[in-house]
Parts: structure tokens; C-alpha cells; sequence
């Protein structure tokens, strides 16, 4: 019998620490009347077309396995889904890979093109998944650190500066996962210069695009000569309120699909037939629903703007996504530290910003994917806090 199984565990996965996000999720779902702001999650259903064309397929009875690719079916709507909006082309047969959400293809994505000890320049503060995925892959996470004076957003200059020798790929997100930073595509052209210049590749998880309410998103792999350096992640889960279904997708060159492939062969098989069907009537006729969510997730973007300013929390102006990422460094607590007093005080979770990089710190992560009375009470709970922390000083 194994009466040690810590010395049985691989070391590499001992060192990467639990989800932030998942500890306080946790601990919110064990008190009641808790208001979560903490999640990324739309708070809608998935439209009823959608849910229909899902259940459709099982009546159907197709709860067989796919290609391990994807349907052919499917992966011809997401390519002519991204030339309608990017003018971008890829081939359905070869050039686009189905996956178990975003996150799998990030994992896929990093697992094929590093070799040990290649580095990934990481520009934080980012979802949590990157840097762990990268370290499994054997590569060696770089963080990039961006701050509110700029923006959240990483410069040409700045990624210049970081490269050296081992440098093998950049991983992007905007809008970005927790700032709600967007990216100009003008600054995006010069980072695009500097990754021609130096051979890099870049994974750019675009799973925000649609959620951009000022300016409009540029699809990176769409900038001249980054097609097939780029390997280009998206999904269904923020646009289509499908985060339990599980489907997201990875397009990019030939070889890089085929190497991603083959581990998904190997781990997932394929994505759930009944969630690709699903996909299909997202892609087909899901644009004007999409459309009248990401209005009421702007609305409430203005709402939590307004609120966090008038109880005196410091906060950039988010144009993408659904978080918002406001300074609490004036309390003198750390982002942890807030975040639990905050918990334990008035019943508001929230996601403290260390755990989404080192330079989150004196930051929290609010979404603001809930309801219009639930914000309201959060920002009121989260105002009397804060004056709670001033006459304890």
C-alpha cells in the first residue's frame, strides 16, 4: 500500500498553486446570501435556438463521436464566421481544430510548440490558466506587466526589451481577462513588427472579441504577415452564454493544427457532438441575441463605473470583456486581504488581483456578468465596507 502519495506526485504540478479565482468561488458557495462578482460568467441563458438545436440533435440520436477534428459541418461556419468579421481565411479541413473550451486550446496550443525550458512572454495581469499551462508544457512562463497608467496595455517596446534566446511564443488576451483592456490595432502593428522581427509565435486568445464596446476589435491573425505565426483561440462561452457546454476552437497553420490535433486525439478524443450541434445554430443565427446581451452587459459597465467612483474606488475604464479591475491599494489592505474581508463582511465575492500576476496586486476583479439589482446591492455593500475601513483608521 502507498502510504506516501506526496512523494508519488510529479513536482512540477506539487509547485503550481490552486486557482485564486476557484478558492474564493469555493468559499463563497458555503455562505449563504453571498453576491458573487467573481466568476466570469454570463449571467444569461443560452438563447433558446441554441439550447433547441442541441436537444434537437439527441432526438436526432447523434451521440456518436465526431472527427477528432471537429464536424467538418461545424468547422466550416467557424471559418466563414471569422472572414465575415476579420477577412481572415482558413481552411475547414485542415487550418481549424474543435476543443473542449478556450482553455483546452490554450493547453493544446502550448503543448505543441514548446521544447523544455522555451519561454513564453506573458502579458499580465491575465487569466490564471497561462503561466500554469505553460510550466506543464515545460516551458518557462515570462510575465509582461501591464498597469492602468498605460492602459493595460503591453507596448512594442516592452516586448522588445523581454526577448532573449529561449523566447519561443506571446500569448495574448484582449480584451483582456481581468482588466477589460482592448488593444488599438495600430499598437497591435507594431507588436506585430517586433514578433516578425524576432521569428516569435504568437497565441492570441480572442474569446472576448464580441464583448468590445468601444472601438472595434482587431483579430490579430487578420494583421499583414500574422496568419500563419499566429494561432488564433476563440470559443462560444462569454458571446453565446455557452460556458457549460464546453466548445471553443484554434485555427492556425496546418502543422501547428495537426500537432494540437494529435494530443486532442489522444486526451479528449473530440469535443460532445451534442454541444458542436449546438455550436452551429450559434454561428448561423445567434448574432442578434449575442448582440442584445453585450448591450446589457455595456449597460452595466456604465452602472459599476458610476458606482465604484461615487464610493471612491479608483477604477480604469474597461472597453472589453465583462470585469472591471479597480484599484484598492488607497485602503492599505492587499488585494487578499480585501477580498476576504470583504467576503467575510458583507457577503460580496470578488477575485483579488495577485492571483491573476504579480502586478495585480493592489487590484480586485469584479464582473459585472450579473443582474442590473445585484450590482446595485454589491456596490452599495462593497461603499459601506469602505467607510467601514476608514473609521477603523
Amino acid at each position: 500500500m502507498i502510504t506516501n502519495w506526496s512523494d508519488r506526485i510529479s513536482p512540477t504540478i506539487q509547485n503550481i498553486p490552486p486557482s485564486g479565482i476557484r478558492r474564493f468561488f469555493d468559499m463563497a458557495s458555503e455562505m449563504k446570501g453571498v453576491i458573487s462578482l467573481g466568476v466570469g460568467e454570463p449571467d444569461f441563458v443560452t438563447p433558446w435556438n441554441i439550447r433547441e438545436n442541441g436537444i434537437q440533435s439527441l432526438r436526432q440520436g447523434y451521440t456518436m463521436y465526431s472527427s477528432n477534428a471537429g464536424l467538418l459541418e461545424l468547422r466550416e461556419e467557424i471559418a466563414r464566421h471569422l472572414h465575415d468579421w476579420y477577412r481572415v481565411k482558413y481552411e475547414p479541413r485542415n487550418e481549424v481544430l474543435v476543443t473542449v473550451g478556450v482553455s483546452e486550446a490554450v493547453d493544446l496550443a502550448l503543448r505543441a510548440i514548446l521544447h523544455p525550458g522555451d519561454e513564453v512572454l506573458i502579458a499580465e495581469p491575465c487569466y490564471v490558466s497561462y503561466a500554469p499551462c505553460t510550466i506543464m508544457a515545460g516551458g518557462v512562463a515570462v510575465p509582461l506587466s501591464t498597469d492602468a497608467d498605460n492602459e493595460f496595455r503591453l507596448t512594442a517596446e516592452q516586448l522588445e526589451a523581454a526577448i532573449t534566446p529561449r523566447t519561443k511564443a506571446l500569448l495574448i488576451n484582449y480584451p483582456n481577462n481581468p482588466t477589460g483592456a482592448t488593444m488599438p490595432r495600430k499598437e497591435l502593428e507594431k507588436i506585430a513588427k517586433v514578433v516578425e522581427k524576432h521569428d516569435l509565435i504568437v497565441i492570441s486568445d480572442e474569446v472576448y472579441d464580441k464583448l468590445t464596446y468601444v472601438g472595434e476589435h482587431t483579430c490579430f491573425a487578420a494583421l499583414p504577415g500574422m496568419r500563419d505565426r499566429t494561432i488564433l483561440l476563440n470559443g462560444f462561452s462569454k458571446a453565446y452564454a455557452m460556458t457549460g457546454w464546453r466548445l471553443g476552437y484554434a485555427c492556425g497553420h496546418p502543422e501547428v493544427i495537426s500537432a494540437m490535433t494529435k494530443i486532442h486525439q489522444y486526451t479528449m478524443i473530440c469535443a460532445p457532438m451534442t454541444t458542436q450541434k449546438a455550436a452551429i445554430e450559434a454561428l448561423r443565427n445567434g448574432t442578434e441575441e449575442m448582440k442584445e446581451m453585450v448591450a446589457s452587459y455595456d449597460q452595466r459597465r456604465r452602472l459599476v463605473l458610476k458606482g465604484f467612483e461615487e464610493i471612491g474606488l479608483p477604477c480604469f475604464e474597461p472597453k472589453g470583456a465583462f470585469y472591471a479591475f479597480p484599484s484598492i491599494k488607497h485602503t492599505g489592505l492587499t488585494s487578499e486581504q480585501f477580498a476576504e474581508q470583504l467576503l467575510n463582511e458583507t457577503k460580496v465575492a470578488i477575485v483579488p488581483g495577485n492571483v491573476l500576476g504579480a502586478c495585480g496586486e493592489g487590484h480586485i476583479r469584479c464582473s459585472y456578468a450579473s443582474s442590473v439589482q445585484n450590482l446595485t446591492e454589491a456596490l452599495e455593500r462593497m461603499g459601506t465596507f469602505l467607510q467601514s475601513l476608514t473609521q477603523k483608521v
